[in-house]
């Protein structure tokens, strides 16, 4: 299990469920989205039915923490990249 703090949010890697990377905000602004899914504990264990069991909330940072967050996610000492950036214009 590791930690994440970008500015005032401390982010569990192990929650980590997505990451958009070179994203922008409606004003044009670069910005990364991290998805985050908590698992839901039912409230009693007739509460099974639901097939939902994880809630998921994307969170948006913009401006030096997309920055850092980018660098994070795209570092081989954190993310073992399948297709690297090369191969990425051939693969159609």
């Amino acid at each position: 299990m590791a930690f994440i703090k970008i500015q005032n949010v401390v982010i569990n890697t192990n929650y980590v469920a997505a990451v958009k990377l070179d994203n922008q905000t409606s004003l044009g602004e670069k910005s990364v989205s991290v998805l985050i899914a908590t698992p839901k504990l039912p409230l009693s264990n007739l509460d099974t039915t639901t097939h939902n069991f994880y809630h998921y909330e994307w969170i948006e940072f913009t401006g030096q923490a997309a920055t850092a967050l980018q660098d994070y996610f795209t570092s081989v000492n954190n993310v073992i990249d399948l297709l690297p950036q090369y191969q990425e214009s051939s693969v159609r």
